[in-house]
């Protein structure tokens, strides 16, 4: 059984997010909680978020709502582009800088490894 999480227009480049990213994936679900929060980078407060997200999915998937944090895995997690913000900053001699806000997109992928194993045998 899996379920996933998506939150859109996370308001942090993407680049920034997935260093965050690249250290929960294919992590047990109770260790990357830790990771995430006790990281100092500011994007992990949105994916330890969503990561308790897609957990709670999980369990509402469940019919009998008893899983354990501990039997789940991170089975797929990526960050995708969101919309760009473009703004322009005054610069000398009458120029324009161009101001580039950008956002991300991030979704995760929870399974049981119990489940992932039977399926492998």
């Amino acid at each position: 059984m899996e379920a996933r999480a998506v939150h859109r227009f996370i308001s942090s480049s993407p680049r920034k997010m997935r260093l965050v990213i690249d250290l929960i994936r294919g992590m047990s679900v109770d260790k990357a909680m830790e990771v995430l929060h006790f990281s100092t980078k500011h994007a992990s407060q949105d994916a330890e978020k969503v990561l308790r997200s897609a957990v709670s999915n999980l369990m509402n998937q469940d019919d009998s709502g008893r899983v354990e944090p501990e039997n789940l895995f991170i089975k797929e997690v990526y960050v995708n582009n969101g919309p760009m913000l473009k703004r322009i900053q005054p610069a000398p001699m009458g120029r324009a800088y161009r101001i580039r806000k950008r956002a991300c997109h991030l979704t995760i992928v929870v399974a049981s490894k119990l489940e992932a194993e039977e399926t492998e045998n």
